[in-house]
């Protein structure tokens, strides 16, 4: 029986790889500028106070988000964190996981209105966030080292496409959700289509919008193993380093300073989506 002939995507991918590294190299390079730069500086800047004061300002951010009981956890929480000295890596990942989240965010909110006003686009776009959600994580690692090196700036990166899908989805279903009724009346008073945008759609839709920011926040935090196998500093090189040099105890501390930091922006995050008018309105 004969066989198929071999299709050569591989072959196919290196060559555009190759090409874009060779036409707009300069752009990778101010992107990595420009990423490094700005993880650098957040790390700067959360590294700056002594940790005890930022164990403080970050009990006290949870008390004004949700009460008591939530800045004692961030307190207690991150103690333990400075206890087991982790405290500064566990900084640097915050700084990678923040600057990850807010390319992926800028990016996904775009997106989703532009998906949700345009069927045509939503069709696109839909092929593409079902391959990167499906594509395995390290795959994503093997271009974007080769246009950026190793270090923080490929984790970032491979954190953007790996969190991106459930922004974009979340914002587009939370904008078709929002009932028709209400968007025609907008348009029967003579409001443009950006008015009804920002002043209907996007209100109403803002507690899927900020589901899908929650999500993009986890998801980030989840790519820090896979960013510390790239040179990225911070929690996920030191359980990197526990794995390869079979550290118990090393990546167990390693991993409950992931824990404390993943329930805090889960926490935190899901708390300013309820803070919206229209999450008050629907539990008040």
């Amino acid at each position: 029986m004969a066989e198929l002939p071999r299709i050569p995507l591989g072959d196919w991918f290196q060559a555009l790889v190759n090409l874009l590294n060779d036409t707009i190299g300069p752009l990778f390079d101010f992107i990595d500028l420009v990423i490094r730069s700005a993880v650098d500086g957040l790390a700067a800047l959360l590294l700056w106070p002594p940790p005890w004061v930022l164990v403080l300002l970050l009990a006290a951010l949870g008390w004004w988000l949700r009460g008591w009981r939530f800045a004692l956890f961030a307190l207690l929480g991150f103690g333990l964190v400075l206890s087991m000295r982790e405290f500064d890596p566990a900084m640097l990942t915050l700084s990678l996981v923040l600057v990850a989240s807010a390319i992926a965010i800028a990016l996904a909110v775009p997106l989703g209105v532009a998906a949700a006003r345009s069927r045509a686009v939503s069709r696109g776009v839909r092929p593409v966030l079902d391959l990167m959600q499906t594509m395995p994580a390290f795959v994503y690692l093997i271009p974007v080292i080769f246009f950026f090196n190793i270090g923080a700036v490929p984790g970032v990166v491979a954190t953007v496409i790996f969190a991106l899908p459930p922004g974009v989805r979340l914002t587009e279903l939370g904008i078709r959700q929002v009932d028709t009724e209400v968007v025609e009346a907008g348009a029967a008073f003579g409001a443009p289509p950006h008015r009804i945008l920002t002043g209907i759609q996007l209100p109403l839709a803002l507690p899927s919008i900020m589901a899908g920011i929650n999500q993009v926040i986890m998801l980030a935090l989840s790519m820090v193993v896979i960013a510390g196998m790239v040179g990225a500093e911070g929690l996920g090189a030191e359980v990197y380093t526990a794995v390869t040099r079979v550290q118990l105890g090393a990546g167990f501390e390693a991993g409950v300073a992931v824990v404390v930091l993943a329930v805090y922006l889960d926490r935190s995050t899901a708390a300013l989506g309820g803070r919206s008018p229209t999450s008050r309105g629907a539990t008040g």
